[in-house]
């Protein structure tokens, strides 16, 4: 496993999922992909190979983000990045990476593969698909632009893709499984006949479905025909176009959202390059949660949504804003003046139109706040008030509080009502109530607490993982915070605290998780061994940790910053040798503590041989307390 893990890069692996930046330290840091938030917590340690989020609690290696990132089974994960990286794996049984021992994942996966590049060639070669291609040039789409996108083409017979799957060795459950056959009255029969075909690919890449156009009139099926939901496809969870697009999209900070495959492959061909669709269901929760990843999702991000100017195209508009909060980025909508899709209006006045269309035109509340208005008669004081009362709630959704402000004062002019200020009064009040109801929620940015930074929640340590995940610290306990320094330094710089920290006593730690880290690193033979493959040390660490809990911690403070303090510059032997002399002289002073009130309570008429030996224990410490305050980490 240490040849897969060394092999793939962790932040490599990651940035495929979401966008990194510097977090200073060499670390990197994003938004989690495990758990909502509006400021990156989540930060990745590419010299250690580790992950932890510092909002959800949840770290591993390279391995163990693949495994939750794409809900694989161990083995599963291992073989996909040993895949990525070109290694054999040899399995115990003997052989060579046996098929039947594949996990069902990674099986469909490649299923899903083989059938993508079997429908491309049937585009580009088979006569039958010259309808295809008619359907592809009308819409101003060529052969290469076929290949880019790896539109393929579904031959009208019963069975065609399903016996060509099996003389790859799928059997018939793995075809029914994947969506790409279907049963029929004598065995499965393809799912998708005589269609256009759209590979949809997951964010990391791997096609996981198919969105199939209707070619023919014969054929009584839908117009587009999607994949069913799958072990690996979820048409909630996808969308089409994002592993072309991700880069551009997290580099620019920009998403274009439209409305089919085709009108994808317009915007990218025209310069477009950060456009994306849904998959056959309406823009949601889950599709945010991509893009927010992606975009970092700043108050400079900007998510442009082009919807046809029908009736469906405004419902879908609205639908989007419904939404609208989950975002911190700005989100604007823009319809082409003759209502056409990208795809029509490439067609109609070439590239630099759909450039000109995806910038941000109007802002998609401003759109929300005109459809609202126009269905009220506001020649009458009814129809104004009416229009009031469910414009307001909207304008009091801006995030930008002065934009807020501004916009309603706009509405009072758009609703003919001269009592500007009433208008405002209005939206404030709103927006006050929606805040103090959704004070439960997350804090935003700036306020939301950070374990690894200076503050601590109400949470539990239950070593059992049977309450709430993390430790009760208050981090601004100077006591805590030295032993988390100095577990830090033994987890990502174990060179400047070795052979010393060895030595220390699991009773030299003060907090239960910290004395439970200190335990771990112990039963993995100590400190000293992570100076020869510090990566592989940090393995055994966790392995050696009792549970999830504890695992969870070990992780953490492998990832997280080494916190200087004021005056040092650099984190080396000096500074780690302050720590180790702060963590033992506290627990002489604990030790020398628990002393004096034993002789306390011996007092005079206690056994002179006990008397003796504990005041002897207690002159040696004292005498070792003063030398570690002389002469620092020397006398360890």
């Amino acid at each position: 496993m240490k040849a897969v893990r060394d092999a793939v890069p962790i932040d490599a692996v990651v940035s495929e999922y979401l966008q990194l930046r510097s977090a200073g330290g060499g670390n990197l840091k994003g938004l989690c992909p495990f758990h909502d938030e509006k400021s990156p917590s989540f930060q990745v340690s590419p010299s250690k190979g580790f992950f932890h989020c510092f909002g959800c609690q949840e770290g591993g290696d390279t391995i163990t983000f693949v495994m939750k990132i794409d809900h694989l089974s161990f083995s599963e994960a291992v073989e996909r990045l040993a895949g990525q990286a070109g290694i054999t794996l040899r399995y115990e049984e003997g052989g060579y990476n046996p098929t039947h021992q594949r996990g069902e994942r990674i099986r469909l996966v490649e299923a899903h593969k083989i059938a993508a590049e079997w429908y491309a060639e049937q585009l580009a070669t088979s006569p039958e698909a010259d309808t295809g291609r008619i359907f592809l040039a009308d819409r101003g789409f060529d052969q290469a632009a076929a290949l880019h996108f790896g539109v393929g083409y579904s031959p009208q017979g019963w069975d065609h893709l399903t016996r060509f799957l099996r003389g790859k060795g799928f059997s018939d459950k793995e075809l029914l499984l994947s969506g790409l056959s279907q049963e029929g009255r004598r065995g499965p029969i393809d799912r998708f006949r005589g269609r256009l075909m759209w590979p949809i690919r997951d964010i990391g890449g791997e096609v996981v479905g198919f969105g199939a156009r209707k070619l023919y009139e014969a054929d009584n099926g839908p117009k587009y025909l999607n994949t069913p939901d799958t072990a690996i496809y979820k048409k909630s969870q996808v969308l089409y176009g994002i592993d072309l697009a991700k880069k551009d999209i997290a580099k620019a900070s920009r998403a274009v959202v439209v409305e089919g495959y085709t009108d994808v492959m317009a915007c990218h061909l025209a310069g477009v390059t950060t456009a994306i669709a849904t998959c056959g269901t309406a823009f949601g929760g889950d599709h945010i949660k991509i893009l927010r990843r992606l975009l970092m999702d700043n108050g400079s991000a900007r998510v442009i949504f082009t919807f046809d100017g029908d009736a469906a195209g405004q419902k879908a508009a609205l639908r989007a804003f419904e939404d609208d909060q989950k975002f911190a980025a700005e989100t604007y909508i823009a319809i082409a003046p003759d209502g056409m899709d990208p795809c029509d209006l490439r067609l109609a006045k070439g590239d630099e139109a759909v450039a000109e269309l995806a910038e941000p035109r109007t802002p998609l509340f401003e759109f929300a706040l005109r459809q609202v208005v126009r269905r009220y008669d506001l020649e009458t004081p009814a129809g104004r008030a009416g229009a009031l009362d469910e414009a307001a709630p909207i304008v009091a959704r801006i995030k930008n509080s002065g934009a807020q402000h501004e916009v309603a004062v706009q509405l009072a002019g758009m609703l003919g009502i001269l009592d500007t200020q009433f208008v405002v009064k209005r939206v404030a009040q709103l927006a006050r109530w929606a805040r103090d109801r959704g004070g439960k929620g997350p804090a935003g940015p700036g306020r939301q607490q950070q374990r690894g930074g200076g503050g601590a929640g109400p949470q539990a340590y239950t070593p059992d993982g049977s309450g709430p995940r993390g430790p009760a610290l208050n981090l601004r306990n100077p006591v805590f915070a030295t032993e988390r320094e100095l577990l830090k330094l033994a987890l990502q710089c174990p060179e400047l605290v070795s052979p010393a920290f060895d030595a220390y006593g699991v009773d030299e730690f003060t907090a239960p998780p910290y004395v439970a880290v200190r335990q771990a690193i112990l039963d993995a033979g100590g400190a000293e061994h992570g100076v020869q493959d510090p990566q592989e040390y940090l393995v055994r660490v966790r392995e050696a940790a009792p549970d999830d809990t504890v695992r969870a911690m070990v992780t953490e403070l492998a990832v997280e910053a080494i916190m200087l303090h004021r005056g040092v510059k650099e984190v080396d032997e000096t500074y780690a040798g302050a720590q180790l002399v702060t963590v033992r002289r506290r627990a002489v002073e604990r030790r020398i503590r628990d002393i004096t009130g034993r002789l306390t309570r011996l007092g005079a008429h206690g056994d002179p041989a006990e008397l003796a030996s504990v005041q002897n224990e207690l002159w040696v410490l004292q005498q070792y307390d003063q030398t570690l305050r002389a002469h620092g980490a020397a006398a360890l």
